[in-house]
């Protein structure tokens, strides 16, 4: 029986300890989901351990990212030639209900929500997070605009909202700007929520299943 592709769960990284206690227990998640499979976590930015670290020729590696921009198309090919490389979990109509979630953890009960994300000079990336304003939207039965607290516009930082949700994977600088702007309902990030892992490994399947070969499977 052939041995499954080594999963990858590549996040950007932080200095911030915990953003990786966040990616530690998705992590963690996924490999007792993921079981036989080894499953290695890596970051592009503040390691160790890097995406290099970890990385060997035929690997999958799902990067625990929001949107799919520079970090996705060209910063992980970059550090990991050899590895394949899935669509980011983000965004996802599954991450919607859980921005929802924790909305209303933080007293939400309706009205327009600015969904506040990080923000890139990639426009796909922007287009990723427009996509992810509409189905939250969806889910809230809201008006949803996105905002963004580095690059890319609106800024945050410009607008006067009342509620706020964190499109942001954990607590580092990023969440503590959006914490500071001021909103009377401002969410937490996703954090580790059990459907980050569960992403996860939907998308290292759809890798792993297109590139078996003939007569073999993708792990279960």
């Amino acid at each position: 029986m052939a041995t499954a592709p080594p999963l990858l769960v590549v996040a950007h990284g932080s200095a911030d300890p915990r953003f990786g206690a966040v990616v530690h227990t998705i992590a963690a998640r996924v490999r007792d989901l993921a079981r036989p499979v080894d499953v290695r976590t890596a970051y592009l930015e503040h390691g160790p351990p890097y995406v290099a670290d970890v990385a060997e020729d035929g690997a999958i590696a799902v990067p625990l990212l929001l949107s799919a921009g520079y970090h996705v198309r060209v910063d992980l090919p970059m550090q990991a030639p050899g590895v394949r490389v899935t669509e980011a979990v983000g965004p996802d109509a599954r991450l919607a209900a859980v921005l929802g979630q924790r909305l209303r953890e933080a007293g939400y009960d309706g009205g327009e929500v600015v969904l506040a994300a990080a923000g890139s000079a990639d426009p796909r990336s922007l287009a990723d997070v427009a996509l992810a304003a509409d189905q939250l939207s969806a889910v809230l039965g809201a008006p949803v605009r996105p905002a963004y607290v580095s690059a890319g516009q609106p800024r945050l930082a410009d607008l006067r909202p009342h509620a706020v949700a964190s499109y942001l994977l954990a607590p580092g600088r990023f969440a503590d700007a959006v914490a500071a702007c001021g909103a009377p309902v401002v969410a937490q990030p996703l954090g580790a929520h059990p459907v980050l892992a569960e992403i996860v490994l939907d998308r290292y399947r759809e890798v792993a299943a297109v590139t078996q070969p003939p007569g073999r499977t993708a792990p279960a």
